[in-house]
């Protein structure tokens, strides 16, 4: 898939109090009735949320619109999905350094197909709706961690 974008943020936190944060975050703004309500409009697969997200998620857990097709706790989770206008992934990576800052970094890749996926992307890439929202989730793991 083609890279969207990479949005970062240093949290003063361990790593692992980082990726407690990072997966309670998903679980509310992925997980939650406007997400599921979204999730419906655009058609996501898969569509609802399925494994363990209170603790850290297992291979093939999902979230309406993601599936966790690659975890590496607490260093890497690569969540992925599709929608009738997009296919993407959405990775976070932790990295943490010899001070006590943990760097959190969220990935972006997608293929938006045909017109209406061309709309799509200009809808939200364009508008830069979609940096607002990973920004937003950032900073809402940072003040949970």
């Amino acid at each position: 898939m083609p890279y969207i974008d990479e949005h970062s943020i240093g949290i003063e936190a361990t790593r692992e109090e980082v990726w407690s944060a990072l997966v309670s975050v998903l679980r509310t703004e992925l997980g939650g009735s406007v997400s599921g309500l979204v999730a419906a409009l655009l058609g996501v697969e898969p569509a609802r949320s399925r494994g363990e997200w209170r603790g850290t998620p297992q291979l093939g857990d999902t979230l309406p619109g993601f599936a966790v097709a690659e975890i590496d706790p607490p260093t890497r989770l690569d969540l992925r999905g599709r929608h009738r206008f997009s296919r993407y992934a959405l990775v976070f990576e932790l990295e943490a350094n010899d001070s006590a800052v943990c760097t959190l970094r969220a990935q972006t890749w997608a293929e938006f197909p045909g017109g209406a996926g061309r709309a799509y992307r200009a809808l939200v890439i364009g508008t830069r709706g979609h940096r607002v929202i990973v920004r937003r989730m950032l900073r809402r793991v940072a003040s949970r961690a």
